[in-house]
């Protein structure tokens, strides 16, 4: 009988066309699930809307079935966090922690935690948004689809980057967003096998999404046209405020966590949010929920300076409680809002100082978007995709370009840490074992690799590489050829390396590999 390392070998020669089919399986399951997710939070918020309307005019006994609902959801998040740990938080670090090697999630379990968990959540009011529920949850379809049909961990990789690429599609419309994100934030590999799989899945979980919701872009926004040459200082200048403010999120981020750290239990660490949703419902519910409508909003102009600032202020206040709490939910959509009333916020000050009527709201509302993913998350090119399929406006692409690069650069010099890289450091410094054993870490995984040109291995034979024990690699393809390769083979720039590790491994392999093949020697 062969054994595993062989057969691994085996099929990832043949993998190409299989793993796209089985992307397209992945996508269509991912496309109804999240969809399913989507409908849920929609009649979820919708039902909060009726019942904050029923309390205004229904008395003491609305009041009370308020409370009521709000306790029950509280207490539904809670059993959810406790029974599968894994389902708090945005999901996105538990999903990069796995395809690393140093977590093991239950995929049937996190599905059902992470679904009735986040739409008890962001329904009852919190700050919080579908994406990183929809990623994760589309990386365990894809999890699951593997397990079912007796793959190996390497291909399971590729199908759990495949279901996370259709888990953003799904949630946001943004087929090409939910490929660019896998690739550049969670495998950080542009193979041709791993680029046509993820695609096929966003695609596919694209239509499922397309044909229950329209084709309609996640905001409809009205916007004018190209922005003058003549505004391009204003770009640049709100890029700056922005690259700034992804830095502080990222800081306030990690301070509230620690404070939420010093709560005994779990239940205390829960229960502050809900308390919050009661206060916002009574004075300023502009700030509950993901605050998906004060996009259209702020860039309909319906909002004076000083409503803008209240609101931001408010608004991140309340994200960074909700967030930091642990409970299932997101931080792209809260985000997204952020960098909207950001961008107005800029927008309008800007009109008050310089004398002038912008019409060109809207697309400062569409460049703060995109700015502050970018600072926060660190992938701007994710960002520029994104804000443009969930806006529908293509004639703006180079503002859009411009303010990311700009906010980028500016989070950058600040040393900013990217949030998912923050938070999955976070919990593995925790050393909790997330599920893996001794048995899971020695699994043998094929990963790959590309030596970039003027890299440290660029014309450096493989022998100098001084990889961990029990890594080698396995094959090298160059211009189309596969070299069968020794210690003496010279690698050069534009190569394509396979690896063979185990999957306790892949951490300290990636973190070798970015250092000696993917960083450009200065």
């Amino acid at each position: 009988m062969k054994n595993k390392t062989k057969i691994t070998l085996e099929r990832f020669e043949t993998s190409k066309y299989r793993l796209i089919v089985e992307g397209i399986g992945v996508g269509l399951l991912t496309g109804l699930l999240v969809s399913s997710f989507r409908m849920g939070l929609e009649q979820a918020e919708s039902l909060r809307g009726s019942v904050l309307l029923a309390v205004k005019t229904g008395g003491v006994s609305s009041l009370i079935c308020a409370l009521a609902a709000l306790i029950c959801a509280y207490i539904v998040v809670w059993y959810a966090s406790r029974k599968v740990p894994l389902c708090t938080g945005s999901g996105i670090p538990q999903v990069k922690g796995e395809l690393l090697g140093q977590m093991e999630q239950n995929w049937w379990q996190v599905i059902c935690a992470k679904f009735i968990g986040g739409v008890c959540a962001i329904g009852a009011g919190l700050s919080l948004g579908r994406e990183g529920p929809s990623i994760q949850l589309g990386a365990m379809v894809g999890k699951g689809f593997s397990r079912l049909s007796g793959r190996l961990r390497t291909e399971e990789k590729m199908l759990m980057t495949c279901g996370a690429g259709a888990g953003l599609a799904g949630a946001f419309g943004a087929p090409l967003a939910g490929v660019v994100f896998s690739l550049e934030e969670l495998h950080k590999n542009f193979s041709t096998e791993i680029l046509l799989s993820t695609m096929a899945a966003s695609i596919a979980s694209d239509f499922v999404s397309s044909y229950i919701f329209g084709l309609s872009p996640v905001f409809g926004l009205s916007v004018e046209g190209k922005l003058p040459l003549s505004r391009y200082w204003m770009i640049i200048l709100l890029g700056i405020a922005l690259g700034v403010f992804g830095v502080f999120y990222n800081w306030v981020t990690a301070k509230v966590q620690d404070a939420y750290d010093r709560l005994p239990r779990r239940s205390m660490r829960i229960a502050v949010p809900f308390v919050c949703v009661i206060g916002l419902a009574a004075f300023f519910p502009y700030a509950l929920g993901s605050g998906h409508g004060l996009v259209t909003e702020v860039a309909a102009g319906n909002f004076g300076l000083s409503m803008l600032a209240v609101l931001l202020i408010l608004k991140f206040c309340f994200s960074m409680m909700s967030f930091g709490s642990g409970v299932p939910g997101g931080i792209f959509l809260p985000l997204l809002v952020l960098g909207a009333i950001s961008g107005g916020l800029f927008t309008v000050g800007a009109g008050n100082i310089f004398g002038f009527e912008d019409i060109y709201l809207a697309n400062f509302v569409i460049l703060g978007m995109a700015g502050l993913f970018s600072a926060i998350v660190r992938a701007p090119v994710t960002g520029i995709i994104l804000i443009t399929e969930m806006s529908g406006d293509f004639k703006n692409f180079l503002s859009v370009a411009t303010v990311a690069l700009a906010a980028y650069i500016a989070a950058d010099l600040l040393h900013g840490k990217p949030i998912y890289d923050q938070l999955l450091s976070r919990m593995l410094a925790k050393r909790a074992s997330y599920g893996t054993t001794e048995e899971t870490r020695g699994h043998k995984v094929l990963m790959e690799a590309q030596v970039y040109i003027g890299s440290r291995m660029d014309g450096e034979k493989i022998e100098k590489m001084l990889l961990p024990p029990g890594c080698l690699v396995v094959s090298v393809e160059r211009e189309n050829k596969e070299i069968v390769p020794s210690g003496s083979t010279v690698l050069r720039g534009g190569d394509k390396l396979i690896l063979l590790c185990s999957q306790g491994d892949v951490q300290k392999v990636e973190e070798k590999l970015d250092n000696i093949c993917r960083k450009i020697k200065m």
